[in-house]
């Protein structure tokens, strides 16, 4: 709810994500107790540090809202969040580039909003993004993706679980880790090598971070093709000439911009389920998020 009664509602959030995900509404000004209508505010710079201001009458709600983050964040710890959608440029809510006053000169775009830095800080795994940004093609599908990804991260830890299971982890995740980053693939490699040598508590705390700083940085168009190229390695020899010529062309179509990324993998797929190319089937990067959402088609 905005600060003057309106709304900013998303359709792509609330009606086609909301098919999959369960939503937790969460205002932080009015839960805090500041009502709806209420005053504008903005982050402005003082001595004391970044304060939470009225534009107009000058009052200050920064303690107020800090108070209400850290009961809220501590809240949110029993609700299972695989995700947070934050709200662009508000001064409680604000994932980046929030606008910060200072007495003299203009405002300076580098602020985060009171409630989101604490949320940020308490979660640093947790898959965050703003509603604005949603709207490019490669942050929406990044984001869902490691939505997806991190719940499949807190199945995998729940109960008592086994050095076995965290090698198939891994393993299912070879391809999606290799599109993002391949360094960081044979870190975590490296780190589930040592497993059996790691305090289970530490291993799970790097393992898990490691994971989800990988899945941040963004899948290029160039390691995408790579891992596509990869992929067809394992079935090739099940291929004949003029179907390896299709598929390393919509490759290098996909390479080069000429189609988007949905192309060569439903190509790719369609051959590895014929096929029953089993190390491939249980692939993640294959189908990383639902295909209703087609995410892929656009980037």
């Amino acid at each position: 709810m905005r600060y003057d009664g309106g709304h900013k509602r998303d359709r792509f959030v609330t009606d086609l994500l909301g098919r999959f995900f369960e939503w937790v509404p969460v205002c932080p000004e009015v839960e805090a107790g500041m009502g709806t209508p209420r005053p504008a505010m903005r982050l402005v710079e003082q001595a004391a540090g970044i304060r939470m201001i009225e534009i107009d009458s000058g009052r200050d709600h920064t303690r107020a809202m800090e108070r209400f983050s850290a009961r809220r964040v501590r809240a949110l710890r029993g609700l299972d969040l695989c995700g947070y959608i934050l709200k662009k440029d508000s001064p409680s809510c604000g994932m980046a580039r929030v606008k910060v006053y200072r007495e003299e000169g203009m405002p300076r775009r580098d602020g985060r909003g009171l409630y989101a830095s604490l949320l940020m800080e308490a979660y640093p795994n947790l898959p965050v993004e703003e509603e604005g940004r949603l709207n490019d093609p490669k942050l929406r599908e990044n984001f869902i993706e490691r939505v997806f990804a991190y719940q499949r991260l807190r199945q995998l830890f729940q109960g008592r679980w086994t050095r076995g299971q965290v090698v198939a982890f891994h393993t299912v995740h070879k391809l999606q880790l290799m599109a993002h980053s391949t360094e960081a693939y044979r870190e975590l490699g490296r780190l589930v090598a040592r497993l059996k040598q790691t305090p289970r508590a530490a291993f799970r705390e790097k393992y898990e971070s490691g994971f989800m700083r990988a899945l941040s940085q963004m899948a290029t168009r160039g390691r995408n093709a790579n891992v596509l190229q990869h992929a067809a390695g394992h079935i090739k020899k099940k291929l004949d000439s003029a179907s390896r010529g299709e598929l390393a062309d919509l490759i290098h179509d996909y390479r080069k911009g000429l189609v988007p990324l949905v192309v060569p993998l439903t190509l790719l797929g369609h051959h590895v389920r014929r096929h029953e190319i089993e190390y491939l089937e249980g692939q993640v990067y294959l189908a990383p998020h639902p295909k209703e959402l087609m995410l892929r088609n656009h980037v």
